[in-house]
């Protein structure tokens, strides 16, 4: 089984997925840090004048969630904390939005779900990885609430970074993220609206975890 929250960055997806699976005990998979590994392995091609997507296709890209942190690795290296720096945020909707790296994630990721009951957050999950998802979600937060939560997710690693940065890096991504022509950012007919902007975080991981416990037991009596 397949649930999937998608929204804008900063909406709080991510945080609330990770929460939820937690909270319910089933597997979490972050569809955008996958994408900001694809975007470091871009960013070092770069730097060593290599083909990018000669050097994707040999890269190994692995992840685990566990105790609410979800791991990624590249070529065997932990680069949970590398793939949030201002450089990889300034590139990934670039890299995102390339068919050729959209179709290598997205197959990665239905390879993953095979087994167990996953919750998973991205842009595009609802309407074009998991069209077929038993649940779906839309996030959605105004911007300044997006851009304030960002920054004090980042700020420890990074702390040069300013909440202006950030603001103007997520309109930006906005604007990328919803014009794309390949999988833009949209809201699945069939998704439930969330919107956090007014919400607290344990509200919002109680909303979505009652919704989704509801489904599991419908899935059970099967």
């Amino acid at each position: 089984m397949i649930v999937v929250i998608d929204g804008p960055a900063g909406s709080g997806k991510s945080s609330t997925a990770k929460a939820v699976a937690a909270n319910l005990q089933i597997q979490f998979l972050d569809s955008g840090a996958l994408y900001r590994v694809a975007t470091l392995v871009y960013l070092n091609s770069r730097e060593h004048n290599r083909s990018f997507f000669e050097q994707l296709e040999e890269s190994e890209i692995s992840f685990y969630f566990k105790k609410e942190k979800f791991h990624a690795f590249l070529n065997g290296q932990d680069v949970t904390e590398e793939i949030r720096s201002m450089d990889v945020s300034d590139h990934v909707s670039e890299v995102a939005s390339d068919p050729k790296v959209r179709a290598y994630i997205n197959d990665l990721m239905r390879k993953a779900v095979k087994q167990d009951v996953y919750i998973a957050d991205g842009r595009d999950l609802g309407t074009a990885v998991f069209p077929d998802a038993e649940l779906k979600f839309y996030m959605i937060a105004d911007l300044d609430t997006r851009a304030e939560r960002r920054y004090n997710e980042i700020k420890g690693s990074d702390p040069e970074v300013t909440l202006e940065e950030i603001r103007k890096n997520i309109a930006q991504r906005d604007e990328k993220d919803s014009n794309r022509d390949s999988d833009p950012l949209k809201k699945a007919d069939d998704a439930i609206e969330v919107n956090t902007s007014d919400m607290t975080f344990e509200d919002q991981v109680a909303f979505i975890s009652k919704v989704i416990r509801k489904e599991l037991s419908k899935q059970i009596k099967k």
